[in-house]
């Protein structure tokens, strides 16, 4: 059993959810509780300034009631016994619930933590200050052109339980992010910036950059400096794994959450089991994989993480699910059920979405290119899901000229298609795989933490 520690409050309550679970049951065909307690820590270190942002944490209790048709529910600032369990009593009196079986479910205990070598409590704020300090002073004295260098570093901690009546799983997730930001300057003075990050479940050992990345960094700032804008029409290109994961995210991410089958506002609704690309495209969305920022054990709604394949050899074979929605469309659930914290409400959400890896080699994929764009960066995206639109900036991209890679470069760079001809046009698949830390709004709120990426892609799009 691994040992989770949580904190008190939490830990004191959770002894008890089996006798309030009991007594919501008693009027709600189905009743659950959910205990979250999120708290962040960010340092942020550039040549102006040095900062430090510690977040209390956004800690309560969530209780739900559902009868088949109608989710009731009731949140409680904090783990008071005596005030979750008026709350219960309040959520299920006088409701006339319809009468409903939920599935039987066979008993899960357990409790889980992100495996790390270094966990970040054990240093104090002061320490990682001065890492963060020693990383951006190294970076910024790489280059003479550098103007700007900041490093910016953010761990977050999730602490959940979730119980019903066959459950009791408990869960700490921790997450780490690293973002560098450099800005250069020509002789002309004009400045121009370029960024990476890397995140992931873990401990303090993945906030590093090598020397060898940072230099990358530089150099793509410093190429922007002599960047062209690109004559709009449609390409060939290869998408760098980054790119291709906004793609993934924006084509079968948000338009498969299938809260939006329910409102119909999803164009996928309509294309199960049909073809929306070519036979190469594979496209998953798995909180289980082990490392990945977007990564836990299980959702804010119980379900064990487990890798759900949205599209397989070209076909779209299922959209992503919470609780409800799964419910009301009668499908099977997958383990996407996620909210932004305990005040807010449950929706089918994104973790780690990517296309699933190739055969090809990257040498062999850009060896097919006469004239086309290696696109390096993304920037953002952007989908409608009802017309099955999307757009992708990319902060620059190289030109392909002859099967190779030149020195010219372009910036910005749009992708934008009506979907399954985007992913129609996937040629080849690269055999490497890389993903990117991100956060992903429901519209434009319900922040959850995500990841996105794959492999390289070979198609056409449209490019602008």
């Amino acid at each position: 059993m691994t040992n989770l520690i949580l904190p008190s409050a939490m830990n004191s309550l959770r002894g008890s959810l089996a006798d309030i679970i009991s007594q919501g049951q008693k009027r709600a065909p189905y009743f659950s509780v959910l205990l979250s307690d999120r708290h962040s820590l960010e340092i942020v270190v550039n040549n102006r300034e040095e900062r430090v942002t510690e977040r209390p944490p956004h800690a309560g209790t969530v209780l739900s009631a559902f009868d088949g048709e109608t989710m009731r529910e009731r949140a409680i600032a904090g783990f008071d016994r005596d005030k979750v369990n008026s709350a219960m009593q309040e959520l299920v009196s006088g409701v006339s619930f319809a009468k409903y079986a939920p599935a039987v479910s066979a008993p899960r205990r357990g409790d889980f933590v992100t495996p790390m070598q270094t966990d970040p409590s054990t240093l104090s704020v002061q320490e990682k200050l001065d890492r963060v300090r020693e990383m951006q002073h190294f970076a910024k004295g790489l280059d003479p052109r550098i103007v700007n260098c900041q490093m910016l570093y953010r761990e977050s901690n999730e602490y959940s339980v979730f119980a019903n009546p066959n459950t009791d799983v408990g869960q700490r997730v921790l997450r780490i992010v690293l973002y560098m930001f450099v800005f250069v300057a020509g002789e002309d003075g004009q400045v121009r910036y370029n960024w990476q990050s890397k995140g992931a479940t873990g401990g303090w050992e993945q906030a590093q950059f090598s020397e060898e990345e940072m230099r990358k960094v530089i150099d793509g700032a410093v190429a922007l400096l002599t960047a062209e804008r690109i004559e709009p029409g449609e390409y060939q290109f290869i998408s760098a794994p980054g790119v291709s994961g906004v793609i993934a995210h924006e084509s079968f991410g948000h338009g498969v959450e299938t809260d939006m089958f329910i409102k119909e506002r999803a164009k996928a609704a309509h294309f199960i089991d049909k073809v929306v690309g070519s036979s190469l495209v594979n496209i998953y969305d798995d909180p289980s994989l082990p490392g990945a920022y977007g990564s836990f054990f299980f959702d804010d709604e119980g379900m064990e993480s487990s890798s759900t394949q949205i599209v397989e050899n070209g076909l779209f074979r299922r959209g992503i699910t919470d609780f409800y929605s799964a419910t009301a469309l009668d499908i099977p659930r997958s383990s996407n059920g996620r909210r932004q914290d305990y005040s807010r409400k449950a929706y089918a959400r994104m973790s780690n979405t990517f296309f699933g890896k190739g055969n090809s080699s990257l040498e062999d994929m850009i060896a097919q290119v006469d004239h086309g764009i290696y696109l390096d960066k993304w920037s953002s995206g952007m989908e409608d899901p009802k017309g099955w639109g999307i757009q992708v900036t990319c902060h620059y991209g190289h030109e392909i000229k002859g099967g190779k890679i030149t020195d010219r470069v372009f910036a910005p760079i749009g992708i934008s298609g009506y979907v399954p001809d985007v992913l129609g046009s996937v040629s080849a698949v690269s055999n490497q795989f890389k993903l990117d830390p991100g956060g992903c709004g429901k519209g434009h709120k319900e922040l959850v933490s995500v990841s996105s990426g794959g492999p390289h892609l070979l198609m056409k799009a449209r490019l602008g």
